[in-house]
């Protein structure tokens, strides 16, 4: 008998609004559906680092860059900060519906 072979999603495409955090630091986020947050929280249960951040890889447009998702305690969604070159590049501003792409960098 074969042995069975299970795949994983690792990638994650969705669109979601560009947000800035009030205060100082003009942190920009894309926060992750809850559906997907649900499933990268199952898929990286044995993995996460510190403050339970999960590696990704994320796509906005065509830049692509190595960072990290946290936790919303809030919302119990994943937050997609979101640098100010990658806002630039892209032409992005608070508010803006942004297609998002995640891949997941450890599993």
């Amino acid at each position: 008998m074969p042995a069975a072979t299970v795949a994983f999603v690792t990638t994650f495409h969705f669109s979601a609004a560009l947000w800035q955090h009030p205060g100082e630091g003009s942190w920009y986020f894309i926060s992750v559906p809850a559906d997907i947050s649900d499933d990268i929280a199952h898929l990286t249960a044995a993995t996460r680092k510190g403050f339970g951040s999960v590696r990704v890889t994320a796509a906005v447009g065509s830049t692509v860059w190595q960072t990290s998702v946290f936790p919303d305690s809030k919302t119990g969604t994943y937050l997609l900060p979101v640098k100010k070159a990658v806002r630039t590049i892209e032409d992005l501003t608070p508010g803006d519906a942004v297609e998002t792409r995640l891949e997941l960098a450890e599993l």
